[in-house]
């Protein structure tokens, strides 16, 4: 059975396995989801989980939305996400799931909104090619035919210019390359749709897939322990400068010789 989760793209990074290969990864920011219903074939005719996602001020909330999540124990929350064919058993009315819902090596369906690009021509928005430039020609940027003489109308499904972006895109099989529950994030192998900051669903792959961790490279910085107060003081003996000094010095010969000269020199000036 399937099991999901909702969360925020932080940006993207890369990691590095034991074997020295570089693996570029997306990190979704997870924050605590609040099981916020919990449906059933025999109350609603399908087994479903609703998350819930940031608190919303309960003054920019409705009744309704109140009285929802009363039902849960928890705040009115902004997002909303149902997840379908999952087993309703494992989960329970106001459980909180967090980034340990997944494990390192799992394959992963991530759904969210694409880029936004506003109006567009074919050229960036279906990729068709430009017309001549010169030699008098008026066809540069154009859509080109809208189609045969008959029916006399354009078909449906035309590529033509218009709005693009903002679309519900799903990448499938993704692989985790590392769930750090302290630190709230998953890191998801390659890119996902969505601008930073947007909301994304993490859900198990529809197709499965082996699971197969990889075994990344962390970087640990050392921490030096500072020694305390206490143990930086140095017991020092108190040094006396009024204690007496024996000086045991011996003269050589010469400097009895020069003493004695000096005494001689001494009497007889007297």
């Amino acid at each position: 059975m399937r099991k999901g989760i909702l969360g925020r793209k932080a940006g993207m990074t890369q990691a590095f396995t034991q074997d020295g290969k570089v693996i570029p990864v997306t990190v979704v920011e997870i924050e605590p989801n609040v099981v916020t219903q919990v449906k059933t074939k025999a109350t609603d005719g399908y087994d479903a989980v609703q998350l819930g996602i940031v608190d919303k001020k309960s003054a920019n909330a409705k009744k309704t939305d109140i009285g929802h999540a009363k039902k849960a124990n928890t705040n009115p929350k902004r997002f909303l996400k149902e997840i379908r064919d999952i087993n309703v058993e494992d989960f329970a009315l106001g459980q909180v799931l967090t980034a340990s819902t997944f494990e390192v090596g799992e394959k992963v369906d991530v759904t969210g909104t694409s880029k936004g690009k506003g109006t567009q021509g074919v050229i960036k928005r279906h990729g068709q090619s430009e017309g001549p430039k010169t030699h008098g020609s008026r066809y540069h940027r154009r859509p080109g035919s809208m189609g045969t003489m008959r029916p006399m109308r354009v078909l449906k499904g035309k590529k033509l210019a218009g709005h693009m972006g903002c679309e519900t895109v799903t990448i499938q099989n993704l692989e985790i390359i590392e769930v750090s529950d302290n630190d709230n994030y998953i890191l998801v192998s390659g890119n996902i749709p969505g601008a930073t900051g947007s909301l994304v669903l993490i859900r198990s792959a529809i197709k499965g897939g082996e699971k197969t961790p990889k075994e990344i490279v962390t970087f640990e910085s050392e921490v030096v322990e500072q020694p305390s107060n206490e143990e930086s003081v140095v017991d020092v003996e108190p040094i006396i400068e009024d204690a007496p000094v024996e000086e045991n010095v011996q003269e050589t010969p010469a400097v009895q010789e020069e003493t004695a000269s000096e005494e001689a020199t001494e009497d007889a000036q007297a």
